[in-house]
């Protein structure tokens, strides 16, 4: 092997560059190049395909989103476009192939690796919905923004004595929601995994202002419903001066975290010494901060788990 092909796919999150920086540098150090290859499979197809070195990557480890673009690319799926692709990957002799990105992304790895592309998959996505993996590359970083966010919009709620819904990203996962929630001490988080009540919720805030509390913070994740339906559904229950708040794209952007920059670095670096050992078809994950792997289709028959643990401390703290 001499030529190690890198693309990030799907919704960008902060730490891919690091990723990228991680693959590029750890590939030159074992004598191999690598090829970047901008928008994804869209930009295989169209052999957007360049040479990135060491130098190429210097100063992208601290820079949000992804210097190789992405894009969303469905036609993928279809094999005769599958076999453009692998035409462009041997045009540039590129023998095997990193995928930084979610479990769309996967799904195109897995392709390019069954027709005899050794694929290896690096979890790029703030949602953290992908499974075998504590954490994927982004979400620390933007569960920090959603954090510094929330405590803003508590400040106003304070001044104005008012309750707002903030509405999170995450997909069907409500893993920002309950961190964010903790770390900011919401008075409830409602996630798609778990079943709610709005009248309990209603019935908590009324509870909290006969203590004295005069505002409150309800963290939704964006899988259950928008905030503005939730405020609906909240106020034939009181009247909270309810405030309803979609944190929205931001969440995406922005500088990695420290926590970000590390992970996305020892798995881009893994990844290229899996390649190395011949290995395919395999997703890259960290569970207790040991870098493991599994075979891309065991993920594809799994689903990510919340911490529900997580979830009762929330309700706990949040009486």
């Amino acid at each position: 092997m001499k030529r190690i092909g890198i693309m990030t796919s799907g919704g960008d999150a902060p730490g891919m560059n690091a990723a990228v920086r991680a693959v590029t540098r750890k590939a030159e150090h074992e004598g191999l190049e690598a090829y970047g290859i901008n928008y994804g499979f869209a930009g295989l197809l169209a052999g957007d395909i360049f040479r990135i070195s060491s130098v190429d990557s210097d100063d992208i480890i601290s820079r949000g989103g992804t210097i190789l673009y992405s894009a969303r690319f469905p036609e993928f799926a279809e094999e005769p476009v599958q076999l453009k692709g692998i035409e462009q990957l041997k045009k540039f002799g590129i023998d095997a192939i990193i995928v930084i990105g979610g479990d769309g992304s996967y799904h195109g790895a897995l392709r390019l690796n069954e027709h005899g592309f050794n694929a290896i998959g690096l979890p790029g996505t703030i949602d953290n919905d992908i499974p075998f993996t504590d954490f994927t590359i982004g979400f620390d970083t933007a569960l920090n923004t959603a954090v510094e966010s929330i405590d803003k919009l508590r400040d106003t709620a304070a001044s104005h004595e008012r309750t707002f819904v903030v509405e999170v990203m995450g997909r069907n996962a409500g893993d920002i929601a309950m961190w964010a929630g903790v770390a900011s001490a919401a008075e409830d988080v409602i996630i798609p995994e778990k079943d709610f009540d709005v009248e309990a919720v209603a019935n908590k805030l009324k509870s909290a202002r006969a203590r004295g509390e005069k505002h409150g913070i309800i963290v939704l994740a964006e899988g259950v419903m928008t905030a503005a339906e939730f405020a609906d559904k909240l106020k034939p229950y009181g009247d909270f001066q309810l405030r309803a708040t979609t944190l929205g794209h931001t969440q995406r952007g922005g500088s990695p975290t420290a926590f970000d920059r590390v992970l996305a670095s020892r798995m881009g670096a893994y990844a290229v010494e899996l390649l190395m050992q011949g290995k395919g078809g395999l997703a890259v994950g960290i569970q207790n901060n040991k870098l493991v792997t599994h075979n891309m289709l065991d993920l594809f028959d799994s689903k990510h788990e919340a911490d529900m643990d997580l979830y009762k401390v929330a309700q706990d703290l949040a009486f």
